[in-house]
């Protein structure tokens, strides 16, 4: 396993879905940027903890939402 750090956050600009309206719904945003690193977080809890993915692992998991691999 690689070792992996754990990116500055606090003053990076994070996106959301354009998927996610305007409801304040279930939502994850992501800070892009980072080499080899996606941070998420929760869009409802924006001062709450973000995880920080491997960019492989991150675009296997969208990809897998994008193929309908999760259900509904």
């Amino acid at each position: 396993m690689a070792n992996m750090y754990t990116p500055e956050l606090s003053s990076v600009t994070w996106r959301k879905s354009s998927y996610s309206g305007n409801d304040g719904g279930d939502c994850v945003e992501v800070a892009p940027g980072f080499a080899g690193v996606v941070p998420v977080r929760d869009s409802k809890d924006p001062n709450g903890p973000a995880l920080a993915f491997d960019a492989s692992a991150w675009s296997a998991f969208v990809a897998g939402v994008k193929a309908g691999d999760f259900g509904a």
